[in-house]
């Protein structure tokens, strides 16, 4: 094997490792949430707070973990909960992100140990410009409540909205200081979430939409161009283009620049991960699949025996058949991402047409290759002549 062979291989197998490590991480994050989420509500809190129906559970940002149900006649209720010890905790709607003219829901104990939650509309950044009583939001005639268990504290408010909420952008916010005259001190941190919930993801913009939606839209644009552009069509030459001089070199360049490619989306989308701290196993899982699949192939290319091995029918059957096996779930996964990423429909009729005309050329050309095999004269078996 050469150097560079070996210094691929190298390289491969350290991503493997990082990509464990992660995967461990992320484990973990989720035995946590768990433990978190499995806490009683009805124990210590009303109906309809406290006996939520489908009740979807997720931590969304530091120690912030976001309870919810939504009905089909779009009522949702809401119970927010984080580490306390003083001061407010805020959750705040938002039309574009921004906290200028959003509502948002802020509770507190006192030091006295009554509970207190009121709306407040955000008219400017300034604590003056902070409005109690007021807000957009459309709240039920369930009255919000606002409870501490142990050092958790829990606002819950109910909200009836005339469609059903999607992706809403959510504002998160807390500060140790207590409002003064029910005016809110500055916050001590906050941040800036997409939250979307018909599937429970969410994430982090508190840098910026536009960063987002960039390194997203990268994400699927190479997702896309990688393993269901180049790839197949790098295995389409290798199955139906055998006649002409050059296939070999088609199918290796191909699969080459569809593998990096790839190999450079699922690296961004790890950053992603990274930054926006959300879990989606199935995507996850069938983007780590296609990856050690592809990892096999590109191995399998340094490891091909000669063409007079005995071992190189079995290791045509290999390679041919994991090469398809990826692309099958690497076009799963392209469909799932586009589907929790919330894809538009220009994108989801682009990859249609882009999978469609790749399985009508397949179609096509497996149908001319067999009618090719049946037109082929059937050559009589030849017999070694005994020797006299």
């Amino acid at each position: 094997m050469s150097m560079v062979s070996r210094l691929l291989v190298f390289s491969l197998f350290i991503m493997l490792i990082s990509l464990a490590r992660r995967k461990g991480m992320v484990m973990a994050i989720d035995e946590d949430a768990k433990a978190l989420c499995s806490v009683n509500l009805a124990q210590f809190l009303p109906p309809p707070y406290g006996g939520l129906e489908n009740m979807v559970c997720q931590p969304i940002w530091n120690s912030f973990l976001l309870r919810y149900s939504q009905t089909k006649d779009n009522v949702v209720t809401i119970v927010l909960s984080t580490v306390y010890t003083t001061g407010w905790v805020g959750m705040g709607f938002s039309r574009d992100g921004k906290m200028i003219n959003s509502s948002c829901m802020v509770g507190w104990v006192n030091p006295q140990g009554q509970g207190k939650i009121k709306q407040y509309y955000v008219e400017g950044l300034t604590p003056s410009k902070i409005k109690p009583e007021k807000g957009e939001l459309p709240l039920t005639s369930v009255p919000p409540l606002v409870y501490l268990q142990g050092a958790t504290i829990y606002l819950a408010f109910q909200l009836k909205y005339p469609n059903r909420l999607k992706n809403q952008p959510i504002l998160l916010a807390f500060a140790t200081k207590y409002p003064h005259h029910h005016h809110l001190t500055v916050h001590d941190d906050k941040t800036t979430i997409l939250f979307d919930f018909s599937s429970g993801n969410s994430f982090d913009v508190s840098s910026g939409p536009n960063d987002y939606t960039s390194s997203r839209k990268t994400h699927g644009v190479l997702g896309i161009l990688g393993w269901g552009l180049f790839c197949p069509f790098g295995a389409i030459f290798a199955r139906y283009l055998k006649s002409q001089k050059l296939w070999y070199y088609f199918h290796v360049s191909a699969q080459f620049i569809g593998f990096i490619l790839g190999l450079a989306g699922l690296v961004l989308g790890l950053q992603l991960h990274n930054k926006l701290q959300v879990h989606i196993p199935a995507h996850e899982g069938i983007g780590i699949l296609v990856l050690v699949l592809s990892i096999l192939q590109v191995l399998a290319f340094f490891l091909r025996p000669d063409r007079d091995s005995k071992y190189r029918k079995c290791w045509n059957l290999y390679h041919g058949w994991v090469g398809r096996i990826a692309l099958f779930f690497a076009a799963v996964n392209i469909v799932l991402g586009m589907h929790y990423a919330g894809a538009g429909e220009s994108w989801k009729i682009g990859y249609g047409f882009l999978l469609g005309t790749i399985m009508l050329v397949c179609i096509v050309l497996e149908t001319l290759l067999r009618l090719k095999k049946l037109d082929e004269p059937i050559r009589p078996p030849t017999y070694p002549m005994n020797s006299i």
